[in-house]
Formats: structure tokens, C-alpha cells, sequence
């Protein structure tokens, strides 16, 4: 698409939608920034996109300016059923988000990584790995580093390596990864996209426009992941813990073995790995699987996964004091994520959880308690109903606490040692920080505070 002279709104002033506007400001649109926020709540962005030129629109709903546009650009937080964006729609007004703005000005090919758990680690490890055999790869998307940020800076010859949300594949149209990967499907933001249907069908967006000579890399071992190969008209490969699939990469023994295109041999021993967690080698089979799609050798496969020492906030190491060792799993937004933080770890947990409601339940997390969690910390608008669960399946060693820097402390006092505390809330931050980053450096902070 021509963006030149085009009159653009993008609609969300934050991370995404600021890469967006100035991404278009430099394909030569006519771009207004809008945000429901104060401009004073908005810096430093707003002062970023004034430096360019770009218009801001701030404190107010677009609906009455949107047919004054030739496109809209929505940032992923921004519901794709709101009224002006129906409006804009029923008008002919193209509603894009920042992967479609991202892709359609990408020279070089996409590997698309989604799924409810797992994304940031299986990212980061195909990043690095593509990035090792293709210089001038990024990795991009729902990350960290917006894709727009870097779509028409990525030599094409090289790989963007993006990690993509539901929310993201809601504004998805032409959107066709040479890669993609779905790594597992749990019910999550359903507050959002109200059924598990729904969910599963934005999932599955990320490979609707892929072609034979394309590759879909899917999860052996999650039903609802293998059942999306007979709606993918891509080439299927397959990563599993439990099985041998025809094609793909899978546990034999203590070994992970790649048996796809040219290769039928071992990839390494888990006993090769500093972060042998189970859920840990599942997103290092799916990058191994990925990586050799997209032309990598299993030599630069191996070299990363031996040094990868797991991605910042899912069962990250922060310290260990009075014979505890803390551990930060902010990442775990969602029952599944905590569940497998929980599997991980072999000794007794001192845990913290809640968070914002996301319209799940938590009794697949709780059942776990038994056995393992010593005492539960529970905070945030969910804190009632986890309270309540924990109270029909048995487990009644918790409390209430009002926030982050009281959950530390009290697990602190119910801890002994050769315990660890473990922050997995199994829930989204949003109702008490700004992000599930914020939450873990939070909590980093309150333990190192201890030391």
C-alpha cells in the first residue's frame, strides 16, 4: 500500500502505536495520534511524536473525527469491537493494527510465534538463533520492541522473528508468516475475546494465509495445536515431549532429536542445558523446529540452547536469603503459565498469585497446592475467587494481603529454608501495575531490599 499523503489516525499513544505513527510519518502520511488520555499523562510520547510533527488528538474518543481519515491504526490493547472502529468499518475505512502496518513494509521473511504460554522464551530463542546465522535479524512484536520500530530496517536477507498476541491477530488481513508456530492453546483473555472459540480462532489467524511452500510448527502434545493442522494448508512439523512425530523435533530418552527435512540424528542432551525445566525444553524444541525451517544449522542450534539461561520473569532466579531462594515468574499471566511454574520446581513453594480477572478459572492451578505450596499469598481484584477455590479444593493455608512489598513480607516469615518463594500469580497485572514487567522488577526489588 501507498501511504503517501494518506490522512492516518492511530489510536493508542504507547509503545506500538508510537513506532506505528512514526513509521507512517516516514512513509510520507498525514498522521494524528489520538489516546483517551490527558497529554500529560502521555510523556515522554506525546513530545516524541510533537518533535515529527505528528498531530496528537488527546483526552478524547475519536468517534466524531473518524471519517475525516483514510486509515485507522490500532494499538493491540484497544478492543476491536468499539463503536468508532464499527464506524469506521461500516464507512470502508481500513482498521489495521501495528503487525499488518509492520508486514506490509517488511522486506524480509516472518517467523510468527503464538500461543498462551511460553511466547517470550520461544521468541528469544529463535531470535537468537536467527540472528547467529542470519545477521541483521531482529526479534520483534509483542517482545518488547515493537515490530513497526524495525519492519523497513531488516536487510531481506535476514528474518524478523515476532512474537504475536491474540490481540495483535484481531487487525491481522495480509499477514503471512514464511514461519509460524502455535505453542499451545489454554483458555486466557476471555474477558476479551469472550469464548474459548474466539480465542482459538485469532490463534489460528497466524498461519489463515500461509501457503505450501510455507511451514507451521505445532505443539504434538496439545490437542487443540494438533488439531489445526488439518485447517493449515502449510508443511506441518511437529515438536513433542511424549512422542515421536514423523516430522519434527521431539524427547527421546534425555535427548532432543530432530528428525525433519535432511536431518534424523541428535540435536543435544538435556543434560546440556542450564534451564532443564520441562516447559523450558518444550520452547527450545519448538525454536530448534522454527530455526530449521527457516534454514538454520543444527550446529548454531545447539550453541544457543547450551548458553540460554531463561528469558527475565518466568522462574527467574532473583536471590536467596535466610536459606530461600526467590524466584520471579511476573510472566505467568495466565492458570497454565502457573501451572508449569509450579510442575518446575521440586521443592516447597511459598507462593503469591492474583491479579486482574481474566475470566478463567483457577481450579488446574489450585490442585496443585497439596503437597507442594507451604502457603499462598494472594493480592489483587482476583483474590476473592482464588480465595474461594482454594477453599472448595481444601487447601486453606492462605491470606489476604493488599499489595506486592506486604505478599514479600509475609512469605518471608511463613518461608524456612530449602523453601522458595515463588511470585507466578496466574494472573494479568493490569489491576495494580502498569505491566507484568513493572510486577516483577517490583519484586526483585522488595527481595534484594532483604539482602
Amino acid at each position: 500500500m501507498d501511504f503517501f499523503n494518506k490522512k492516518v489516525l492511530v489510536c493508542g499513544i504507547a509503545r506500538s502505536g508510537v513506532a506505528s505513527a512514526l513509521l507512517l510519518k516516514r512513509l510520507g502520511a498525514a498522521v494524528t495520534a489520538q489516546d483517551l488520555k490527558e497529554r500529560g499523562k502521555l510523556e515522554p510520547f506525546a513530545a516524541e511524536l510533537e518533535s515529527q510533527s505528528i498531530t496528537l488528538l488527546t483526552g478524547t474518543n475519536p468517534d466524531a473525527v473518524v471519517q475525516d481519515f483514510d486509515m485507522l491504526v490500532i494499538s493491540p490493547g484497544i478492543p476491536y469491537d468499539l463503536p468508532f472502529l464499527e464506524k469506521a468499518r461500516g464507512l470502508g475505512i481500513p482498521v489495521w493494527g501495528e503487525i499488518e502496518l509492520a508486514y506490509s513494509v517488511c522486506a524480509a521473511p516472518v517467523i510468527a510465534i503464538t500461543g498462551t504460554n511460553g511466547k517470550t522464551t520461544t521468541t528469544s530463542l529463535t531470535g537468537e538463533i536467527m540472528a547467529a546465522v542470519r545477521p541483521g535479524s531482529v526479534t520483534v512484536g509483542n517482545i518488547g520492541t515493537a515490530f513497526t520500530e524495525k519492519a523497513m530496517d531488516v536487510p531481506a536477507d535476514a528474518v524478523a522473528v515476532a512474537e504475536i498476541s491474540s490481540f495483535q491477530m484481531e487487525t491481522a488481513h495480509n499477514f503471512r508468516p514464511r514461519v509460524a508456530c502455535v505453542l499451545n492453546i489454554t483458555p486466557d483473555h476471555l474477558n476479551r475475546h469472550k469464548t474459548l472459540e474466539c480465542y482459538v480462532e485469532m490463534k489460528e489467524r497466524v498461519f489463515r494465509n500461509q501457503c505450501e511452500e510455507d511451514f507451521l510448527v505445532l505443539n504434538y502434545d496439545d490437542e487443540r495445536c494438533r488439531g489445526m493442522a488439518a485447517r493449515a494448508r502449510s508443511r506441518i512439523v511437529y515438536f513433542s515431549s511424549k512422542t515421536e512425530p514423523s516430522e519434527g523435533v521431539f524427547l527421546r530418552g534425555e535427548n532432543i532429536w530432530v528428525r525433519m527435512l535432511t536431518y534424523d540424528e541428535k540435536l543435544l542432551s538435556i543434560r546440556e542445558l542450564r534451564t532443564p525445566f520441562a516447559h523450558i525444553i518444550e520452547d527450545m524444541m519448538a525454536a530448534a523446529a522454527m530455526a530449521i525451517c527457516a534454514g538454520a544449522g543444527l550446529e548454531a542450534i545447539r550453541e544457543v540452547l547450551r548458553r540460554f539461561t531463561g528469558v527475565e520473569h518466568r522462574v527467574e532466579y532473583v536471590a536467596t536469603v535466610d536459606g530461600v531462594d526467590y524466584y520471579n515468574d511476573s510472566k505467568a499471566t495466565n492458570v497454565d503459565a502457573a501451572v508449569k511454574a509450579l510442575e518446575a520446581i521440586d521443592r516447597p513453594v511459598v507462593l503469591i498469585g492474583g491479579g486482574l480477572d481474566k475470566a478463567c478459572s483457577f481450579g488446574d492451578w489450585i490442585q496443585l497446592f497439596p503437597g507442594k505450596v507451604k502457603f499462598l499469598a494472594v493480592l489483587g481484584e482476583t483474590a476473592a475467587q482464588i480465595m474461594d477455590e482454594c477453599e472448595a479444593h481444601g487447601f486453606h493455608a492462605y491470606e489476604k494481603v493488599n499489595g506486592l512489598q506486604d505478599a514479600v513480607a509475609l512469605c518471608r516469615a511463613k518461608a524456612a529454608p530449602g523453601d522458595c518463594v515463588l511470585l507466578s500469580p496466574a494472573c494479568a497485572s493490569w489491576d495494580m501495575f502498569e505491566s507484568y514487567e513493572q510486577r516483577g522488577e517490583l519484586f526483585k526489588d522488595y527481595v534484594r531490599n532483604m539482602l
